[in-house]
């Protein structure tokens, strides 16, 4: 199978499927003249790389543990920890952290602006809560009342 077809299988463009080449993350075959030739296991890889990505993980997050990544099950049977597993757990935890020490920043910094306008502007700032995750996409809002004359933050 050539690259344009290994695209379009995956969704992904020919420049991101030679890219996680590059960065170790796939190994395709090639033919004498030195085209790229790829079998159902690499775009099974490359759909997998490309979940993981899409879910928060960096591409060097996904190289750490690339070795184990056509592996099934990351579970051993013994439900020992071998040191696979450990290196998928390891990352997964160590960027899930990231994501909550980033996530409690940007709370905090959200929280401190909504404060400062209250004490500011008092009665011409009314916050609205701070919305509660939602899993799936965000709904469309709602027009917001504004007191007197406010115009909109895009001057309407």
């Amino acid at each position: 199978m050539r690259i344009g077809d290994v695209a379009a299988a995956t969704g992904l463009t020919t420049r991101a499927v030679r890219y996680y080449e590059e960065q170790g993350l796939l190994s395709p075959g090639r033919t004498p003249s030195g085209h790229r030739t790829y079998t159902p296991a690499d775009i099974r890889r490359l759909r997998t790389v490309s979940e993981l990505l899409q879910a928060g993980l960096t591409v060097s997050d996904v190289r750490s543990f690339a070795h184990v990544l056509d592996s099934a099950p990351l579970r051993h049977p013994s439900g020992a920890g071998e040191p696979d597993r450990c290196d998928v757990a390891e990352v997964a935890q160590h960027r899930l952290g990231e994501l909550d020490q980033r996530i409690a920043r940007l709370s905090s910094i959200r929280d401190g602006l909504a404060s400062q306008l209250t004490n500011r502007f008092g009665d011409l700032f009314a916050p609205a809560p701070a919305p509660a995750p939602a899993p799936g996409p965000a709904p469309a809002s709602a027009p917001v009342s504004r007191p007197g004359n406010c115009p909109a933050p895009d001057g309407t």
